[in-house]
């Protein structure tokens, strides 16, 4: 969340950089309105409460009963507008950096690079869903069937590229001195709730577990960024930085169109997440360092792609600043995004309470996150890029020592 103070300090400013996002501008008004409705109960209501000590000190039972009559009137409405005030306060998203192209959608993002070339075939190319069918290794149809729609079998040799990718992922990572986390699939409330991942509302992606206040997650950026709650880090034990291997869940509830189909938009996938946290003055480096993480890992598998950095009105709630990876993917003839990483700065570590301690005193970490591989979406793009015109798909070099063999061929019936 966004500094109250801060909003006080600076109204018009942020006024104009959230209505970049698409944000209603006018709703900072009504969170100003009960923030100093609440500061007025607050303050009568810590007078009240120093009565009522002062009363009880001199044994004085009348004004005591007085007291606590104001205060029974009182304090539930304190809590009601403190209420109102941490969910519109919590509403507010934060403020995109200056450096960031100023855009209504995704119409506006913007093309910084294109790398590698893509690949030409002499045939017809067939769609992953297809390749995986004639492979065996796919089943959407036992997978709607056991679970539900927009779940899958990763079966034979799609089983072991899915480990192939990970394993390959992890070690790129280490090798860059990024601790190996395997996290939990679940979080509390508070915890994805922080990250900024709603149960619910038209953007709503978290599975709630009934009866509990747990979710699964949609990324182990939830999970990584809570690991941290709490804690206050010396300046010289920054950054951190984390490769979290975890399923995700997402409920994909809205209307995609053409291009979610088969393994693009799925409910349960596997994911390496980079996250970090560092000081204010490093976040824009490792922001830098996390996108080259992620070009290098698809350079390393030869995949053509572009990198696209979101306008303000693509950038979502946390976000301050995003780049998105697009493979090419020879199945739908045009691009789609295989990864994304964001620079939250001090928004999550806001709401966790995560601090640094440095020359000029407490102040809270910036936090950033990048996707290393989207299992799901990684494997689109290599069965469609190395399909053959036999139908076989080689694998990339890279992945070969972890799956122990070069191409996948066809089954016969």
């Amino acid at each position: 969340m966004l500094d109250i103070n801060f909003i006080r300090e600076n109204l018009e400013e942020v006024k104009k950089k959230v209505a970049t996002k698409n944000f209603d501008s006018g709703l900072l008004n009504k969170l100003l309105d009960f923030d100093e409705e609440r500061r007025t109960l607050l303050a009568q209501v810590d007078n009240l409460r120093a009565e009522k000590n002062i009363a009880a000190k001199e044994k004085n039972i009348e004004k005591g009963k007085k007291v606590k009559q104001k205060l029974d009137e009182l304090e539930p409405k304190l809590k009601k507008r403190e209420e109102e005030f941490r969910h519109y306060l919590s509403t507010i998203p934060n403020l995109p950096l200056d450096s960031v192209p100023i855009g209504s959608g995704e119409e506006d993002n913007k093309v910084l690079r294109e790398i590698g070339e893509k690949p030409k075939f002499k045939f017809s190319p067939k769609d992953h869903l297809e390749l995986g069918q004639t492979l065996d290794i796919i089943d959407f149809e036992t997978g709607s069937e056991v679970t539900g729609s927009g779940f899958y079998y990763l079966k034979n040799e799609g089983a072991i590229l899915e480990l192939a990718l990970v394993h390959c992922a992890l070690d790129l990572l280490m090798d860059k001195g990024y601790i190996p986390m395997i996290t939990p699939d679940l979080a509390r409330e508070k915890y994805y709730l922080a990250t900024g991942y709603f149960p619910k509302g038209p953007e709503a992606q978290t599975y709630q577990i009934a009866e509990t206040d747990l979710g699964l997650i949609a990324t182990a950026e939830i999970t990584l960024a809570g690991y941290h709650a709490n804690q206050t880090f010396e300046e010289a034990d920054l950054p951190k930085k984390y490769a979290g291997y975890s399923h995700c869940f997402r409920m994909e509830g809205g209307s995609y169109g053409k291009y979610s189909k088969g393994l693009y938009r799925v409910h349960q996938f596997s994911k390496v997440e980079m996250f970090g946290f560092t000081t204010s003055d490093k976040s824009e480096d490792l922001h830098k360092e996390f996108l080259q993480n992620e070009e290098g890992f698809f350079q390393s598998l030869g995949i053509h792609y572009r990198v696209v950095e979101m306008c303000t009105g693509d950038l979502g709630t946390q976000a301050a600043r995003k780049f998105d990876l697009e493979a090419w993917m020879p199945g739908r003839g045009d691009y789609g995004e295989v990864t994304s990483t964001s620079n939250t700065t001090d928004y999550q570590a806001r709401n966790f309470n995560i601090k640094v301690k440095g020359k000029d005193g407490l102040e809270f970490v910036h936090t950033l996150n990048g996707t290393m591989v989207a299992v799901s979406r990684a494997l689109i793009a290599i069965l469609e890029n190395f399909q053959q015109e036999d139908g076989s798909v080689k694998i990339p070099e890279v992945l070969q020592k972890y799956t122990g063999f070069s191409e996948i061929r066809p089954k016969s019936n």
